[in-house]
């Protein structure tokens, strides 16, 4: 072989081999994704620490979370494109027949055993009857813990104002109205709850969840669009979601230490709710049919809605279950 063939096949190897490695270099590139979460939630820390476990990157993902203040606000985020992905209540699934372009795609959470009723340490309210007609705080009108109130008062028979819910705001600012007496308890998280009792602020009343059984508490959403032009991106990243699931059910340790530097609450009021939180959290993101029924007549009462829409724009189930 002469010289110059001998260079020219030096250089068109070269050349194939920087092809090569830049296509793998291409496939390699993880997807960058933004995920809203709605309000504060000991749950939503999991999406942070998924990627410190590595869960995220075994699909190729790439998880930017944006803390958001509540449902409403979040699915603003996704009508505008802001965020991808969103995680937040089922009373949320009822924005997409509102003309949001965002639909439920997966169920990550059941019965609210996440949320407890909580009052002063001195408060003379000691069982749950003894909440009718009392105050208590919500988050914002039309959101889940206002439907949480309604129910109990609902199932306890005495009427959609057997107890009055106030919207409130946040947890700390329920907490500093409770304290100067304008608000009689709080519907707030069990983490919450665990950390006013060890700063002898609260205490609690009742676990929610033992109120309504068929529920999902929390759902994620997935834009539209991207699920018209991108479904594989979305199934990846509920694989990479229902992964760093397990990873904490099977790593508790590390999800309550690293859930409290998050959420700057001590470890031992993240030890007393991860239970509850692996207790209500999906592996699969399965709908629940009675829990999709007990949530569209929930958008009526809430208001979200004038009557109970058709269950196919709720959600969609063409990706679960999940197998991570």
């Amino acid at each position: 072989m002469s010289s110059r063939a001998l260079r020219t096949r030096t250089i068109a190897c070269a050349i194939a081999c920087t092809l090569s490695l830049l296509g793998t270099s291409a496939s390699l590139a993880a997807d960058k994704l933004k995920v809203g979460t709605s309000g504060l939630a000991l749950l939503w820390t999991f999406i942070d620490t998924g990627t410190k476990a590595g869960t995220w990157q075994k699909y190729d993902i790439e998880v930017e979370r944006v803390a958001l203040a509540g449902d409403a606000v979040m699915q603003q985020a996704l009508t505008s494109g802001s965020v991808d992905f969103g995680f937040g209540s089922g009373p949320g699934m009822g924005y997409h027949s509102k003309g949001v372009p965002a639909i439920a795609v997966a169920a990550v959470a059941g019965p609210p055993y996440s949320f407890t009723i909580a009052v002063r340490p001195d408060s003379p309210i000691k069982t749950v009857d003894d909440l009718k007609g009392k105050r208590i705080g919500v988050t914002t009108a039309g959101s889940m813990t206002q439907w949480l109130v309604r129910e109990l008062s609902r199932q306890k028979g005495w009427g959609p104002g057997g107890i009055t819910d106030l919207p409130m705001g946040a947890p700390r600012t329920q907490l500093v109205a409770m304290k100067a007496g304008d608000l009689d308890g709080t519907v707030t998280t069990v983490e919450t709850t665990a950390e006013y009792v060890e700063q002898k602020e609260a205490r609690g009343v009742l676990q929610l969840g033992d109120l309504v059984k068929d529920f999902h508490t929390h759902v994620v959403f997935a834009r539209t669009a991207l699920i018209d032009k991108n479904p594989d991106l979305v199934t990846r990243f509920l694989k990479g979601w229902f992964a760093t699931v397990a990873y904490m059910k099977s790593h508790k340790d590390f999800a309550i230490k690293e859930s409290a530097a998050a959420m700057k609450y001590s470890e031992n009021s993240i030890a007393q709710a991860m239970d509850a939180q692996f207790h209500m959290l999906s592996d699969d993101g399965a709908w629940n049919p009675k829990a999709i029924d007990k949530i569209s007549s929930s958008l009526v009462e809430l208001g979200i809605l004038e009557k109970e829409p058709p269950r196919n724009t709720l959600y969609t189930d063409k990706f679960v279950p999940v197998k991570p």
